[in-house]
């Protein structure tokens, strides 16, 4: 600043009374009056560039810029360097667009006094408890994965993302589990019900406008109150145990069916087989007959005596059979010889 020099020295050498006077202080009050800061114009426009400089602002790759003009949604700025009118005309949020949030219901990750699965979680049982389709309670632990779909929704629509979200996930969950029965949440009907929810708790959220889309609803545990876990577990113990009885009557009815129907099939085939074996034997003798029958009424006499020599040879012919040869004269002198063989034959 710039000083008149020349009133200040003949302030100096003005002579100092004895005590303040009121004149004096007027005088320096009006000398101070025409001080006047060296190139004010200057500073003034520096800071009116510095000003103008505040407008420039950088928005990430994961990031949009939502300019707002007079506290109003404006427009929207991509990834890079821009511009925007400085504070208070307009104002800039750069939200993160491709960050995938969660949002945990039923349990808190961060402090724990529980451990579950080798994290330590804390317990929110009412968000957890649920009312099934079949009039059963079950406990229900999930985890929502979301991220910005519309950043000009995001920001304006809604007052509270992460509450919104939460709200909707529990809405939605409550519902897909109150048309389930409690066996299909416990076993194998998980995947379907985290499918109906996702798509649920999407429609919510689409009609808030809340410009958030929903990549992912995850059930972490999922199981009967703590109270009567242990009924629970006895009924799951006895369905498990009914299984392997079936399993184990289907096995055996499995290996004893086969088994049985062989055994049929080769009773037939050998009841079949003895029945075509009797009915041949049976043809060829009646043949066997027929043809000597033929022979018969050809020579009577010649067929009969032939007949008689075979009937003969066949029962004298065996080797089991011993015989004594005796001249029909010699048989009238001779005593009738009894079988005293030790084999009772003769």
């Amino acid at each position: 600043m710039t000083w008149d020099w020349e009133k200040l020295q003949q302030r100096r050498q003005r002579p100092v009374g004895p005590g303040p006077n009121l004149g004096d202080f007027t005088e320096r009050v009006k000398e101070w009056r025409h001080l006047r800061p060296p190139a004010g114009r200057w500073l003034v426009l520096a800071g009116v560039l510095l000003w103008l400089a505040s407008g420039i602002y950088i928005v990430e790759p994961d990031e949009l810029g939502v300019v707002q003009r007079f506290g109003a949604y404006h427009r929207t700025t991509d990834p890079g360097p821009h511009y925007h009118l400085p504070f208070p005309i307009e104002k800039v949020q750069t939200p993160k667009v491709t960050k995938i949030q969660r949002v945990e219901i039923g349990f808190r990750g961060s402090t724990a006094f529980v451990t579950q699965g080798g994290a330590q979680i804390r317990l929110v049982p009412e968000e957890s408890l649920m009312l099934t389709g079949d009039e059963n309670i079950v406990d229900v632990q999930f985890i929502v994965q979301y991220q910005i779909a519309d950043a000009e929704k995001f920001l304006f629509r809604i007052s509270n993302p992460e509450k919104t979200v939460k709200d909707a996930a529990e809405a939605a969950m409550r519902e897909v589990i109150g048309y389930n029965k409690i066996d299909s949440a416990l076993t194998d009907g998980k995947l379907a019900i985290q499918n109906e929810t996702r798509a649920l708790m999407q429609r919510i959220l689409d009609a808030y406008e809340s410009g958030i889309r929903v990549v992912a609803v995850q059930l972490q545990d999922v199981h009967p109150p703590k109270q009567v876990i242990d009924a629970f577990k006895d009924v799951a113990s006895a369905k498990e145990d009914k299984s392997r009885y079936i399993n184990e009557a289907e096995a055996y009815e499995n290996d004893l069916l086969p088994r049985t129907r062989g055994e049929a099939a080769r009773l037939v085939n050998e009841a079949e087989a003895y029945r075509e074996t009797v009915i041949r034997k049976a043809q060829g003798e009646a043949g066997r007959f027929t043809a000597v029958l033929a022979e018969y009424r050809k020579a009577e006499d010649v067929t009969r005596r032939r007949l008689l020599i075979e009937t003969m040879e066949a029962v004298l012919g065996s080797d089991t059979v011993h015989k004594i040869i005796v001249d029909t004269e010699a048989m009238g002198r001779t005593l009738p010889l009894l079988p005293l063989s030790p084999g009772g034959q003769r």
